[in-house]
C-alpha cells in the first residue's frame, strides 16, 4: 500500500484556511498525487471553526482523517489546535500559530481564554513548532497572509520544491496581492529550523 500523507488545517473563519487548503491541494496534484479534501465550516461565516482534512498520495480512498492519524496538524489559532489535537498521530507534527481569537463565550464574559495553552501542548507532544505568524504577517503589511506563512512552514516538511508552491500561489490569488502572498510564503520557509529535512516525510 502506498504512503498517504494526512494533513489537518484548523482555525476560524476569516483566517484564509480555505485558500491555504486549495493551494496545498493544487501543489500535491502538481507533484503527481491523488488528492482528497473535505472542509468543515462552523455556523458563523467569520469567527466559526473551519477545519480542512486533506490527504494525498498515489492512491487515496477517503478524504477524512481518523483520530490519531494526522501526520500534520496546522493550527491557525491556539484553541483550535487543542480542539483538533486528538487527530494527530504520535509521530505527527504540530504547527501552531501563536494567535488568540476569542470565541463567543469568552467575548460574552462567560468563559476565560486559557493562558497555559503552550505549556499544555508541549506536554502533549515534543514535535511542536510555534509560529508568530500574525506578527510576521503584520510586518509584511497584511494580517491576511498568515495562511501563506504557515504554508511556508509546512512546506519544509513536505519536501516539495518552493518553486512549485510559488507557481500555485501566483495562480491562486489576485494579481495585486500576488507578491505579498509569495513574500509571506518565503517568510514561512525561513522560520522552521528545529527539525532537519531528513526527518520529513
Amino acid at each position: 500500500m502506498s504512503k498517504v500523507t494526512s494533513i489537518l488545517l484548523a482555525g476560524v473563519g476569516g483566517q484564509g484556511i480555505v485558500l491555504a487548503s486549495r493551494v496545498l491541494a493544487e501543489v500535491a496534484l502538481k507533484t503527481g498525487n491523488e488528492v482528497k479534501v473535505s472542509e468543515i465550516h462552523g455556523m458563523a461565516q467569520r469567527g466559526g471553526s473551519v477545519v480542512t482534512h486533506l490527504r494525498f498520495g498515489k492512491q487515496v480512498f477517503s478524504p477524512l482523517i481518523s483520530p490519531g492519524q494526522a501526520d500534520f496538524l496546522v493550527g491557525f489559532e491556539k484553541l483550535e489546535a487543542i480542539r483538533l489535537l486528538p487527530y494527530l498521530k504520535q509521530s505527527g507534527y504540530l504547527i501552531v500559530n501563536d494567535q488568540e481569537i476569542f470565541p463567543l463565550p469568552v467575548l460574552l464574559g462567560k468563559a476565560s481564554y486559557p493562558d497555559d495553552i503552550i505549556f499544555y501542548l508541549r506536554k502533549q507532544t515534543s514535535r511542536v513548532h510555534y509560529v508568530a505568524a500574525l506578527e510576521k504577517a503584520q510586518k509584511l503589511g497584511s494580517p491576511q497572509v498568515v495562511n501563506m506563512i504557515l504554508l511556508g512552514v509546512l512546506a519544509q516538511y513536505l519536501g516539495i520544491s518552493p518553486d512549485c508552491w510559488e507557481e500555485v500561489i501566483t495562480k491562486s490569488v489576485r494579481s495585486e496581492f500576488m507578491e505579498l502572498n509569495r513574500k509571506a510564503f518565503r517568510e514561512g520557509l525561513t522560520l522552521l529550523n528545529r527539525y532537519p529535512l531528513e526527518n520529513a516525510l
